[in-house]
This record gives C-alpha cells, structure tokens and sequence, in this order.
C-alpha cells in the first residue's frame, strides 16, 4: 500500500508538473506587447557609476552600491526628495524618478536630471535645486557642455545655444544678419550628416574646456525632395524629405565651430566636392579638431587636422585606402595631450592603433584574428586601455585591460558569454552585467586589480513555468568549403524525432548585423520561441557580409549583393534538408531590411525550395537606396551597371513560385516604399501574384504596441501557407 501511495504521489507530481507548463501569447514574447517586460530577465535599473560608487534605481530611490554589492542604507536620492526640491524653486513635480547625469570631474556633488522641459542641477547633499536651464518646447538633441554652463539645442534646422543665465544665442547668427534672411529650410545645423552612416549619431561637439562647440552645417537644397505621405491628416498631407538615391547629387556638409562667449561662428576649410566629414574630435588643448575626411568612392580616408581658430587645414595625419571601401566610424581617442588612439581594420580585423599628434604611428596595440568591437576608456593617465573583444570567440564579447607602453594584456571578465561592462571614474572596478545561451544574466561589481567579485543579481529564468523549445548552436562551412558559419537552430516544442516538421528560415545576412551571439539562449528573438511553440524548425545563419567576422568576411558582397550571401544561405538550407525530422517541401523564409531583400532574393534565386515567405521593408533594387550606404557596398549604377543589374529583384520577379507576402511602413525614410511598390509593377506586368500588406504611420520598421499586430500578420501567413 505504501508503495502504491508513492507511486501515485510521483506520477501526481508529474502531471501536475506538466500542468503547469504554460503555453506563450505573443504579446509575452514581442517588444510593445502588454506583457512582455514580465518576461525580461531581471536586472539593475538604471545601472551607472557616481564616480567611483555604483548606483541604481530600486523603486522611487537611487541607490548606492558598497564594493562588497551590498546595498547602503541610505539612498543617495529620493523621488520625493527631487519633488520635495522642485516645489521649492516653484517647479511643477515629476511622477518619475528621473536619470541623473553626473560630471564625474569638477561637480562631484551636483547631478542634473530633465524634467518639464527643463534641466535641473541638484546637490546631492543638501538635496536643493541650485540651478536650471529652461527650453522651449520643441528644442530636442539637448548636449550640454563639460561646465554645465551651456546646452546645445537644435530646434527646426536651427542650432541654439541656452545658457543657464537664461540666455539664447543663435549659431551662425552673424551670417543671417550679413544675408538679411533666415537660411533656407534645407540648410540645417548641429544634427547627424550623412544618413548616420560612419558612425555618426549627433550634431554637435563641445571642446574638452567646453567653450567651443563645434558643429555640423548641412546643405540638402541641391538634392531632391523625395515624396511621404501623411495620410493621417483629415486631408492627405505631403511630407518630402531629402533622399539622395546611389549615383545622384548628394547632400554638402561643413563643419563649423561657434564661441558662444563672443557669438562668433567660423568654419573649417574642409573640400567641397562630395566627400563625408565624419568622426569628429578636439585635441585636448582645445585648439585642434579632427576629421576623418572619406572620398566619394569611400575608397580613401585623410585624417585631417585643422586649427579651431582660424578653420585652417594644419596637415592631414595619416591617410587609408582600400580596393573596396574604408569606413571609420570611431573618432580619435587621446590619453594625453600629444598621444591619441585609433581604430582601424588596415589589416583585416578591428584593432587599436597608437599614434602622436604629428600623425606618426607609435605602434599597433592589438592584433590577432578577431576584433575589438568597444573601445571604453583609458584611464587617468592614458596608461591603460579597456576595451571589449571577441578575441576568445567570435560569439563572445570580453572586457580587456592592456598596458600601453608594455603591451600587457589582461582579460577581465573569466565567465563565457556576452559581457557589458561599465568602468568607474578610478578605473578601479567595472559593472559587468552578462549573459550566455544558459545564463539569463548576471550583474555583478568587479574588483580590477584581484578580481574579486560581487554578484548583485543572478537574473532567473523568465520561462520556467512555460514550455521550451531545445536551442543549440553550431557551424557549419560556407560556400567556399573554408569559412566557418555559426547558425541556431530551435527545435519543436515537444519535438518528436520521427516526425517531418517545418522550418522558417530567419536571415539578415547584410552588413553591421550579427544575428548568433553567446548572449541569453543565443540572442533568439521571441518571435521565434513562439513559432516553435507552434510546431515549426526556426533556423538561422550569419553568412558572409555579416558582422564581426573581419574585412574579407564581410566584404565579400562587395559590387554583388544577394550573390555569396545566398550561397552561404543556402548552405543552411542544405543543411537543414540533411536532417530526417526537416519537411523540405515546408519550408518557408522572412527577414526585415537587408533581411527582406534577401528573403525576396532567396525566394526567386531558387524558386523551388521555399514554399512562403515575408520580405518587411525590402530593398527591392539597389539604384532606389540611399548614397552613403549603397554606394560603399555596390557603387553607383554607372560605375558597376552589372552589379546593379544582377541584385535588382525586378529583373527575376518572373521566377517567383512560392507564397510571398511583401510588408512595409507607408512613411519609411530607410527603405522607402518605391521599392516594394515597384515589385508590385513588376508582378502585375509579368504575371505572378505576391501578398502585399501596408502598415499606415510606420517607419522603416513597425514598433509600439503594433509590432504585436505585425508579428501575428507574419504568423498567420505561414500558418495558411508553409
């Protein structure tokens, strides 16, 4: 009887073990679902240093972290203390603990944090406002200056500089007043230039003293308007926007520097035939500016210095080519007054190069076939660089010290995974807060000098009570029998070995995209938990072109896009085949952006192996896609028609076999609707008969609350048709 009882209290427990998996909802597993943070592993909120001390947000407190990870029982601010200190200089209170930004340097005391559309300077001691810097309402990309005496604003195309004695001047304010006029509206000041390639993220750059502000001028009236319509409006209403198309006339940019002491504005003699300004930086005696000066073709770089003053070119410091393109996106990086680092792929691979400030190369710092994917910081005296690699493997990411002068390197971070690592004012401990395919993440303080550590938080999974499905990694060749590719594959929920079942296809292949990291089961998109869940292979492979791989892995698509990028994807496919419980004769394919051009240019490249897909956002011909990027990879149509000819979708769109539905925001800037659209002419013209559907008010990608809506249009189009 005893035995009996016990038998059925383990098959109870079995059962009800069973019963409590759960099933997922999309709106569990898709960003902008009503769930979906519940399902985010737990972290620091708000994680920075104040210092040397690390803080957080815990509740309506910021706290601080002790070097041991325990907590200090006294917040270092309180929401009610920040309202308790806005209602005393009359200012209407916050419902939100806000960020607060620290100057590390000079005001150790004092934190400014943005509320009503004001920045407020706050003593953390006596918890008392002391000062404010209003702005009007639509001043945005607010940059405040190293002394927190002024912030650059950019309003329209104007660029302003707010004082925090209330003052308001106007760049470039001279050369209104000498023209009588306002600029055109195609003239814009302080903000991102060529279509935020290189690396380019804002507008403005304030010298180290912060008296100068250097700053990007842009002249777009000699390119085209390019038509989006805002549908909206009670009326349809005309919104164009400047689209320089690969082969046309492109924007012009100049770099000018403003003293917002005299109001005066000058600019730096730079070229003015097309060329890209990018990579910005000031020497740190504030005389001095850097520009990496990129030609037309992107074939050739100058590092070029000129004199702040005067916008004189002082010299150029060293220059780069390349067969194929060179693109810089990393400013110089000085330790000292006469040394800087750079970052560079000269010989094949993302490494740190030291150089003076007469531009003669000292030495190469790193080297190795891999690369350094962050470069942090140095520490006070420029003795030590911490940077972040994959140099101990291409799907992981450490934190390195290394020693200038000795060439010492030291690997902080010992865990396998993928690490973000944080470093204090002293360089002293970092905050590293990483995850692996099994390790949801950890938070933890880290001791640089004896690498003792503090674990914070060791997250938990998010799914336990829901059913998974198995997620492995592996690699197999690419198209030319020699490079290793990484793919994921996630099985069926539930998966039964001697069942057939179909597969999806995920891809991105294209440039500055790594789809397989080391990071929390494997950098799976929910997305593709949830279609497992629903009885389907998902599959993905980083063919060549992807990123992190080095120069030659991904400039193997040079002047061929959609060429060795499908041979490499259809590797995965064979692979794929290979396995008995694949049902070849189901299996479908999707990618967004690049992804959906390749989707698309999979589906008629061989029109017999993929039964549906979903091509979001596609390019569909290269001629149609915008100069910066287009041309670094293909050209332009007159210098590489063949190229131009062979990736055009149009020119294959009779080939197309299987269910494709095409996806694509009515406003897109990125991709924009020309292309989908022209494949939609070209399908009635030769007969075939894709899905089209159109998401009103979106962007380049459909994000909020309506990606879920997105996200179930795509799942129901391989229910109805793999």
């Amino acid at each position: 009887m005893r035995f009996i009882t016990s038998t059925l209290l383990i098959l109870l427990s079995v059962m009800t073990s069973f019963a409590q998996k759960k099933s997922f909802e999309l709106k569990d597993l898709i960003p902008g679902g009503d769930t979906y943070n519940s399902f985010r592993p737990k972290n620091i909120d708000g994680a920075d240093f104040y210092g040397d001390k690390l803080i957080g947000k815990e509740g309506d407190s910021i706290i601080v972290f002790q070097n041991n990870g325990e907590k200090q029982k006294k917040a270092l601010i309180t929401l009610k203390q920040i309202n308790k200190a806005l209602k005393a200089v009359d200012a209407k209170e916050t419902e939100k603990l806000p960020t607060l930004f620290f100057d590390n340097n000079k005001k150790s005391d004092i934190a400014y944090f943005r509320a009503n559309n004001i920045f407020y300077f706050i003593n953390l001691n006596s918890k008392k406002i002391v000062e404010s810097i209003a702005f009007t309402d639509n001043d945005n990309s607010q940059d405040i200056n190293t002394t927190w005496d002024n912030v650059a604003v950019c309003n329209a195309n104007r660029l302003y500089v707010v004082s925090n004695n209330g003052e308001r001047k106007t760049v470039d304010a001279e050369n209104i007043l000498s023209s009588g006029t306002e600029p055109s509206k195609d003239v814009i000041y302080g903000q991102s230039v060529h279509r935020n390639e290189f690396g380019i993220m804002n507008g403005t750059f304030w010298s180290p003293s912060g008296k100068l502000l250097a700053f990007y001028r842009m002249d777009e009236s000699m390119v085209e308007d390019y038509p989006l319509v805002d549908v909206t409006a009670r009326q349809a209403k005309l919104e164009n926007i400047k689209y320089p198309m690969a082969g046309m006339t492109s924007h012009q940019v100049r770099v000018g520097v403003f003293n917002p002491e005299t109001g005066k504005t000058n600019y730096l003699n730079t070229v003015e035939d097309d060329h890209y300004l990018t990579n910005i930086a000031w020497t740190p005696d504030n005389s001095k500016i850097l520009i990496a000066e990129i030609n037309r073709k992107q074939d050739h770089m100058d590092l070029n210095m000129y004199d702040a003053a005067t916008g004189e070119l002082l010299k150029t410091l060293f220059s780069e080519s390349s067969d194929k393109y060179v693109e810089p996106e990393h400013p110089a990086m000085f330790i000292n007054d006469n040394q800087f680092v750079w970052q560079s792929q000269r010989d094949g691979y993302n490494h740190l190069y030291l150089y003076d400030i007469e531009g003669n190369q000292i030495r190469q710092l790193t080297n190795g076939k891999w690369l350094v994917t962050d470069l942090i910081k140095a520490d006070k005296k420029g003795e030590n660089l911490f940077y972040v690699s994959n140099e101990n493997g291409t799907i992981d990411r450490d934190l390195y010290k290394l020693n200038v002068k000795t060439g010492k390197k030291t690997r902080l971070t010992k865990a396998e995974g993928v690490h973000n690592p944080k470093l204090n004012l002293s360089s002293t401990y970092f905050y590293d807060r990483y995850s692996s395919h099994s390790n949801p993440g950890t938070s933890q303080l880290v001791n640089i000098s004896n690498r003792n550590r503090a674990i914070l938080i060791q997250a938990e999974n998010p799914y336990a009570e829901y059913e998974m499905p198995e997620i492995t990694v592996g690699t197999i060749k690419a198209a030319d029998d020699t490079t290793d590719l990484y793919y994921r594959l996630i099985k069926p929920v539930d998966f039964d070995p001697n069942k057939k079942y179909p597969v999806i296809v995920y891809l991105y292949n294209g440039p500055h995209l790594q789809l397989i990291k080391n990071s929390y089961l494997s950098d799976t998109r929910g997305w593709d938990i949830y279609m497992a869940q629903r009885g389907h292979v998902v599959f993905s492979i980083d063919g060549r072109g992807s990123a992190n791989r080095g120069r030659d892995f991904e400039q193997a698509i040079h002047r061929r896009l959609g060429e060795e990028e499908s041979k490499d994807q259809m590797k995965g496919v064979e692979f794929l085949q290979s396995l008995p419980y694949v049902d070849s004769s189901r299996i479908g394919i999707h990618g967004w952006s690049y992804g959906g051009f390749m989707t698309t240019n999979m589906m008629l490249k061989y029109p017999d192996t993929f039964k549906a897909g979903v091509a979001g956002g596609p390019v569909v011909d290269w001629q149609y896609y915008e100069i910066m990027y287009g041309e670094r990879y293909m050209g332009t149509p007159e210098s590489n028609p063949e190229g131009y000819e062979n990736s055009s979708l149009l020119n294959r769109a009779h080939n197309l076999k299987g269910r494709l539905l095409m996806i694509h925001g009515d406003i897109d800037p990125v991709v924009v609707l020309q292309h989908s659209l022209s494949f939609l002419k070209k399908a009635t013209e030769v007969n075939i008969y894709p899905d089209y559907y159109i998401y009103p008010a979106h962007e380049h990608n459909v994000m909020g609350k309506d990606r879920v809506h997105l996200m179930e249009k795509i799942t129901r189009y391989f229910d109805d048709n793999l």
